[in-house]
């Protein structure tokens, strides 16, 4: 049986990114990029946009307001074009541009549950926000990870990560810090049929 993990780096309020920011927020530091390059290997599972987005970045392009890639930044894009990559997507078309990377038009929740029985390994979400409420909703993620990083973007952040999320409760099942600043912790997640004091329970 696989392994699913939904994968999230944030702001401490919870955006997925913000106006005028660098990758990782600038904050990204040795501890933290070398935990990134001893994770084991994951396919990863994206929606659409983060494809687009990703493959832009594969292929030469940079954010807006960027000229160039850090280092860490590029060995980190090189680092997911070499991994198997499932795009789910009823607007894109094959053949697809980014390398190792295959397309599913059906339903994702069933691709996904079907993947996991399919036999052992290790799928992690990158990005795609309602990719993941719709797989941690369905009931089939096993944990649930956030990488958080030391800074609130409450006026340029963008992209809330757990807005239309039903009630999760998590069991701790690990934390680190990286580089004295950024915290990592990890869940197992269950999806609440009502939250513990409703009335009608």
């Amino acid at each position: 049986m696989g392994e699913l993990i939904v994968d999230f780096i944030t702001s401490l309020d919870g955006y997925a990114s913000a106006e005028g920011w660098p990758g990782w927020w600038g904050l990204e530091g040795p501890e933290y990029l070398g935990w990134l390059q001893e994770r084991p290997q994951a396919t990863l599972l994206m929606g659409a946009n983060t494809y687009r987005l990703m493959s832009g970045f594969a292929a030469g392009g940079t954010p807006v307001g960027t000229d160039e890639f850090s280092t860490d930044e590029e060995a980190s894009i090189s680092g997911m074009t070499g991994a198997p990559k499932v795009v789910f997507s009823s607007t894109l078309e094959e053949p697809l541009s980014w390398a190792n990377t295959t397309l599913v038009h059906g339903d994702a929740v069933e691709a996904v549950r079907a993947m996991k029985a399919d036999g052992p390994g290790l799928l992690s979400t990158i990005g795609s926000i309602s990719l993941c409420r719709s797989l941690l909703r369905a009931g089939i993620v096993d944990r649930f990870r956030v990488v958080m990083f030391p800074v609130i973007t409450g006026a340029t952040g963008s992209e809330r990560i757990y807005d239309g999320y039903p009630d999760v409760a998590l069991d701790m099942i690990a934390s680190r810090t990286f580089d004295g600043r950024s915290q990592l912790v990890e869940y197992r997640p269950r999806v609440l049929e009502h939250p513990p004091l409703d009335a009608t329970a």
